[in-house]
């Protein structure tokens, strides 16, 4: 008879919108316990405890030395710090998408990874979207992808751009699906409600031929989160948000449409739970360190070259 696993010692660090969430699901999966939260706002810390347990914590290396894992949902600009304090109190870690805000902050936090000999998993939820299981399972060899990712205005996550902060998304899943060195990156963007891009658009080519074209905004009337794909034997267009959509083939008798099977779930108990699973089992995390390093690194270039067609217009002017 096999001994049934303990569940995960589970804290979090930043319970505002998205953190709270985070807490709800740690306290309800079965193979995870909500032990510890940490929040700059100790009475948003309490509350969160009070309706989900767990103690609230008044530093965070109090809830490093609570919990064998922690996920990770300040603001960008904080991860790197916060995650070195978590990294030497031992914990494991799930740090929100973007993994930072710099390829330097990147190997610090890696390298204080690897010398706690701790895991690092970045939440780039849509890879736990049941839309991306099926896609991993269907896109071969992808020659043209369309990616739209429009959300309302929001007053979170605007310490970075519309690049780190939503386009980052779609670029993990399509250097997922790709699988193939970037060799070149165009893009354009324009700041509206802030000081930083708020609408962008990045065409990305590959070594293999494929080209995706991203469209992304925060300042969109209704939210849109959408993926069509093409590749030599099918088209797929996909809904990340209604998880849904169709599948077009080419057959002896001509083109044949069918709606996806896709058996629905909230990508975020997914991603906690295959956290979880990765910490206990010692396995690789779906989203490594290492591949939100790689989307980082894209998602700069992007923001480097809508900087540079904004210098160059001005120049034009």
């Amino acid at each position: 008879m096999s001994q049934k696993t303990a569940p995960l010692k589970c804290g979090v660090a930043g319970v505002g919108y998205l953190g709270q969430h985070h807490a709800r699901l740690y306290a309800a999966l079965p193979q995870t316990e909500l032990v510890g939260i940490y929040d700059v706002d100790p009475k948003r810390a309490k509350k969160i405890a009070s309706e989900h347990g767990g103690q609230a914590y008044t530093s965070l290396e109090e809830l490093g030395a609570a919990c064998d894992a922690v996920s990770v949902v300040v603001p960008t600009d904080h991860h790197c710090a916060v995650a070195q304090t978590l990294l030497k109190q031992g914990c494991h870690l799930l740090i929100e998408k973007p993994l930072c805000t710099s390829l330097e902050e990147a190997e610090i936090i890696l390298g204080a990874a690897k010398e706690a000999d701790r895991m690092v998993q970045v939440g780039h939820i849509e890879h736990f979207n049941p839309v991306m299981s099926f896609l991993e399972k269907h896109v071969t060899n992808p020659r043209f992808i369309t990616c739209d990712r429009l959300a309302p205005f929001k007053e979170r996550g605007i310490e970075v751009s519309v690049v780190l902060d939503l386009m980052i998304h779609d670029i993990g899943v399509i250097l997922q699906l790709v699988n193939s060195p970037l060799e070149r990156v165009d893009a354009v963007g324009v700041d509206v409600l802030t000081k930083t891009e708020d609408i962008a658009n990045a065409r990305l080519t590959f070594a293999n031929g494929c080209v995706a074209n991203i469209n992304t905004s925060r300042v969109s009337l209704k939210p849109v989160r959408e993926i069509r794909l093409f590749q030599s034997n099918a088209y797929l267009s996909l809904n990340f948000a209604e998880q849904k959509g169709h599948l077009i083939r080419k057959t002896k008798l001509g083109l044949r449409k069918k709606n996806v099977p896709i058996e629905k779930g909230e990508p975020l108990a997914l991603e906690l739970a295959g956290f979880a699973h990765a910490v206990q089992n010692s396995a690789a995390p779906k989203v490594s360190g290492e591949l939100g390093k790689t989307a980082l690194e894209v998602a700069i270039k992007v923001t480097e070259k809508i900087r540079e067609s904004a210098a160059k217009g001005k120049t034009e002017l």
